[in-house]
């Protein structure tokens, strides 16, 4: 495989902040749909390299120095995350912003059946993913220095408007029942609110598990994180339960039971006793709002695709999803 462009300029700045010693190597890693991510190795140590695109980008995208910023706030709390080791913004480097952070040796599930796994063993994960995201809403973001890190309130308003404006400035065909969400969301926002720090992408493809045990070891992927609302978070998770693994990465249609996995209600359960109290009220209006929020998010990966832009070879694939997932959410809205 041929090694990037940025070989020998990154492999001269690793060695200046003493973090390789002999020739690099560099391999691009599966996953991060939205900004590449890279190994690197020396023969002794090994990195992960995470960087924003080339290109044009859409504003406010790929943003790298907040996933390291709320990844190094993390470093001390409950909430597993690679160590962070450095961040740089001169893009003469490699050819934009980026950081360096821990390689983790263990796990990562794609299928969340998880197929070679007992029932019990598939339960034990599922309720590490449960306690790991209610450990995520629990933290106490101001101690933390994350006060700045998104705007407390309001949570679904601003997140509606900014997605629709996405969806709309991406000059492309938008599909019925996404342009139907963005249409009925702003009219049907619940009433309560509060606020916490939220992932923005939490499920079990973006966790890294211990090799042989059912414990989370580093939670990956912040570049949508904010202060948000944690019940949009949670239902964002939730959403395999409404999508079929054929549609994408869910597991609707699946025999739960007979699988060890729980059902959508039990999952909820789970979550409700984690953090003391209940959240299904507005189940509908969240799963929803989640299923636009995806949508949308993949109407911008076919526009990037279109654009030559798109990290994953299957963005053009994955981008053309975001219509079965707006009828999805159109149906929720509906219910």
């Amino acid at each position: 495989m041929q090694a990037p462009a940025f070989h020998e300029p990154l492999s001269h700045y690793l060695k200046d902040l003493g973090l390789t010693k002999g020739q690099i190597e560099i391999s691009q890693l599966t996953g991060g749909q939205s900004n590449p991510t890279y190994k690197i190795s020396d023969g002794n140590s090994s990195y992960v390299l995470r960087k924003k695109p080339g290109g044009v980008l859409l504003p406010s995208a790929h943003a790298v120095d907040r996933e390291h910023r709320v990844m190094k706030a993390l470093s001390n709390t409950n909430v597993p995350v690679p160590q962070m080791l450095c961040y740089c913004e001169d893009e003469s480097i490699i050819g934009t912003a980026f950081f360096i952070m821990e390689y983790l040796d263990g796990r990562v599930f794609i299928d969340q059946s998880l197929p070679d796994m007992s029932n019990n063993g598939r339960r034990e994960i599922y309720e590490e993913m449960n306690r790991t995201i209610a450990a995520i809403h629990q933290l106490d973001y101001i101690s933390l220095g994350l006060e700045s890190f998104g705007k407390p309130g309001n949570y679904f308003s601003r997140q509606i408007t900014r997605w629709s404006r996405q969806v709309r400035e991406a000059n492309i065909p938008i599909p019925d029942s996404l342009n139907r969400l963005m249409d009925w969301l702003p009219t049907n926002i619940p009433a309560e609110d509060e606020t916490s720090l939220i992932h923005g992408d939490f499920r079990m493809d973006n966790l890294i598990f211990h090799k042989t045990e059912s414990r989370v070891i580093g939670v990956l992927d912040w570049e949508l994180s904010t202060l948000g609302n944690p019940l949009a978070d949670f239902a964002y998770q939730c959403m395999a339960w409404r999508i079929s693994p054929q549609l994408w990465r869910g597991i609707a249609g699946l025999d739960h039971a007979g699988l060890g996995i729980p059902n959508e209600s039990e999952y909820i359960a789970m979550y409700e006793r984690q953090i003391g109290r209940p959240v299904a009220q507005h189940w509908s209006f969240l799963m929803a709002y989640n299923l636009f929020r995806i949508s949308a998010i993949l109407h911008g990966i076919t526009k990037r695709a279109l654009d030559g832009n798109a990290n994953a070879n299957d963005a053009i694939q994955n981008g053309g999803k975001s219509d079965a997932l707006a009828d999805l959410g159109w149906a929720c809205a509906q219910q």
